[in-house]
């Protein structure tokens, strides 16, 4: 055998052994191998594709992690329109479906199929000779936008499948794990970012992302849910053709069971709904669908909707409550948030008069109008949030809620920045984000001023006493011990924590700033490798990438915040103030030791959760709040709770704070 012609077959080797372990590790959840040996492969493989580009493929495992950014998504038209399901919401009305199917065709049906509503994004995608050609999300229906540089980064779904006919088109739900979308936004809080409402808008954000590389990132999920059609493989079952393309090799919906008949079904639904919160992923009902071609064909459609298949929707947790109103906060980076005010209800042990509705996407999916009975949740048991409308309780002359196309506050047009659901209001000096600013500059993590709460900023700010961060390095005591309700006492106290929250170090001063993807690990990171204000402002983009955990789009927004000349006003009225606080300046092996590796912290600690993270990302580790396959450390204190036992699961090292302490030493 030649030279050439055994690399050529190591190539197609490593690409079937990749292809086997990425099946084994994402959709069977049951790897073989270890992470280590399974990176050997890869690298292995991308070395050959680099030192012989005749060799790469569109369909090799290395494609997965995205290219160049898109300048924009194409429009596609489906060949086969992507309808909706209709909506029941209790087993009456799932009877009444099931009634007009047997009055369509005359019959009972022969087998009905049910499976899990996986809440997420629905797509479809298109194989040409087994090879992955094109992946369009749903759209309207008719038109959808193309996405297939995005899909091919979902390590579930095969790029290259033997056996298949010369047509495929497969329908199947993006969505994102809970344990996923719970460190992506605790990364985009930690950042500096807006954080995302829901798996869902993570989910359909992610997708319809320009930059595949960041798609990448996101580690996006799919269930396949229909064989749309199959070039010579056309059969009447449902049930069978989902069947099939599991034998392939795709990830099949979770669940999916043939049933006799509506009993069978309810009895499906019951069960799932005592299990799903077992699961990783949002379910928000169970789909139940003629499982024949052939009565499908009978039993037909709307222009909308299917008539053979009905979602059944578990009812929300949570408790249901009037809409009064919706009004529009905006906070310190100018983004406009909806908040519903709403009929007080008790829900886990307070009584909630308001409730977030995260952005206008998020309104327009739900739908929800002023007037409207609403279910009301608790995220995390701490932000109230509504997640559904109760629809069949509508007043008739209700109305659309229309997003804002000016800021409530300063009236300046709100804009929306591309990949964004985002709207802001782009004026710096708009009295709400100025606001908004300084209530983030003395907050916990960063400058941290007691005694400087919501109203008493409000107030100072009102009495124009304080117009920016500066000035609050202005107050007297005097100025203070004569505002209404104040005194000689609480002014001293006040004017003191100002004074010892100067000495606050560089880390802290650059959280405090706000300065966009910035958050507290970045700022950390930052104090360090350039020492002073001065130092960050005149480093390059180059030299902000090199560091470990700063990436493009942190690097290019440090530059823009330093370049503006109201940042810098701003800064020099801090130095004017003896506000320049420096840090002693570490190399890359020393902030490094614990880089690669991440914990997660649970149950009592002696010392508080705030300093022993701070601690533990100064070392480059990255902290988390919930334990995956990928956490190297459980750090459980008295009472862990449910996280030691999915970390003793997934086989995590679990220490205790004398073993991390011992670590830290050694």
């Amino acid at each position: 055998m030649t030279g050439p012609e055994k690399i050529r077959r190591r190539v197609e080797e490593l690409r079937l052994l990749i292809r086997h372990h990425d099946r084994r590790y994402y959709v069977l959840a049951d790897p073989e191998i270890s992470d280590f040996e399974y990176d050997q492969l890869f690298a292995e493989l991308s070395k050959f594709e680099t030192r012989f580009p005749d060799l790469a493929s569109a369909s090799s495992p290395t494609q997965r992690v995205g290219g160049e950014p898109l300048e924009g998504l194409e429009q596609v038209e489906h060949a086969v329109p992507m309808l909706s399901l209709d909506n029941s919401y209790s087993k009456e009305e799932l009877r009444a479906w099931y009634d007009r199917v047997c009055r369509e065709l005359g019959t009972e049906p022969e087998a009905l199929a049910a499976e899990l509503k996986i809440d997420g994004v629905s797509i479809s995608l298109i194989y040409v000779d087994g090879r992955l050609e094109r992946a369009v999300t749903r759209g309207d229906g008719l038109v959808g936008d193309d996405v297939t540089a995005n899909a091919r980064t979902i390590r579930q779904l095969p790029l290259e499948v033997e056996g298949m006919p010369p047509l495929v088109e497969i329908r199947g739900e993006v969505y994102l794990a809970r344990s996923i979308f719970a460190a992506l936004n605790q990364a985009r809080k930690a950042a500096g970012g807006q954080e995302f409402a829901n798996p869902r808008n993570a989910a359909a954000g992610s997708i319809r992302l320009l930059d595949s590389r960041e798609a990448s990132r996101r580690r996006l999920a799919l269930w396949c849910y229909q064989l749309a059609r199959a070039q010579g493989h056309e059969g009447d079952s449902h049930v069978a053709g989902l069947r099939w393309l599991a034998e392939l090799g795709f990830p099949v919906s979770p669940g999916l069971e043939l049933c006799s008949g509506i009993e069978d079904a309810e009895e499906y639904i019951d069960q799932w709904e005592e299990r799903r919160g077992q699961l990783d992923y949002d379910t928000d009902g169970i789909v139940i669908k003629v499982d024949r071609a052939s009565e499908r064909e009978l039993v037909g459609s709307t222009t909308r909707a299917v008539r053979w298949a009905v979602a059944f929707k578990f009812p929300p947790e949570g408790k249901t409550t009037r809409l009064l109103g919706i009004v529009v906060q905006v906070g310190r980076t100018g983004v406009l948030t909806p908040v519903a005010i709403l009929e007080p209800v008790l829900l886990a042990g307070s009584t909630v008069s308001r409730a977030t509705l995260h952005n206008f996407d998020e309104v327009a999916r739900l739908d929800v109008r002023v007037g409207d009975t609403v279910w009301v949740m608790k995220g995390g048991e701490v932000i109230p949030k509504v997640v559904g409308v109760v629809s069949a309780e509508r007043r008739e002359d209700s109305e659309p809620f229309i997003p804002p196309t000016h800021c409530p506050v300063c009236g300046t047009e709100v804009a929306r920045e591309a990949e964004e659901v985002a709207l802001r209001c782009p004026n710096p000096e708009c009295p709400s984000v100025k606001g908004a600013r300084l209530r983030h500059f003395v907050s916990r993590g960063a400058m941290e001023i007691e005694g400087l709460g919501d109203r008493s900023l409000e107030q100072l700010m009102e009495a124009g006493l304080v117009s920016d961060e500066a000035s609050l390095w202005d107050l007297g005591r005097e100025d203070l011990a004569n505002l209404p309700g104040w005194g000689e006492v609480s002014a001293a106290n006040l004017v003191r924590e100002i004074n010892e929250a100067g000495a606050r170090p560089l880390h802290r001063i650059l959280f405090a700033l706000g300065i966009p993807h910035v958050g507290e690990r970045a700022a950390r990171l930052l104090a360090r490798r350039f020492g002073s204000l001065e130092g960050l402002a005149e480093a390059e983009a180059e030299e902000l990438e090199s560091i470990d955990g700063v990436g493009p789009v942190m690097a290019s927004a440090v530059r823009t915040w330093f370049s503006k000349p109201r940042n810098q006003e701003r800064v020099k009225r801090l130095k004017d103030r003896g506000i320049d606080p420096f840090e002693e300046i570490r190399g890359v092996d020393d902030e490094a030791v614990l880089a690669g590796l991440t914990f997660v912290l649970t149950g009592a600690l002696s010392q508080p959760r705030r300093e022993l993270k701070e601690r533990l990302e100064g070392l480059g580790a990255t902290v988390v709040g919930s334990v995956s396959a990928r956490t190297s450390y459980l750090v459980a204190g008295a009472d862990p709770g449910s996280k030691l036992v999915r970390a003793r699961d997934l086989g995590v090292e679990v220490l205790d704070e004398d073993g991390l302490n011992q670590m830290l030493k050694r």
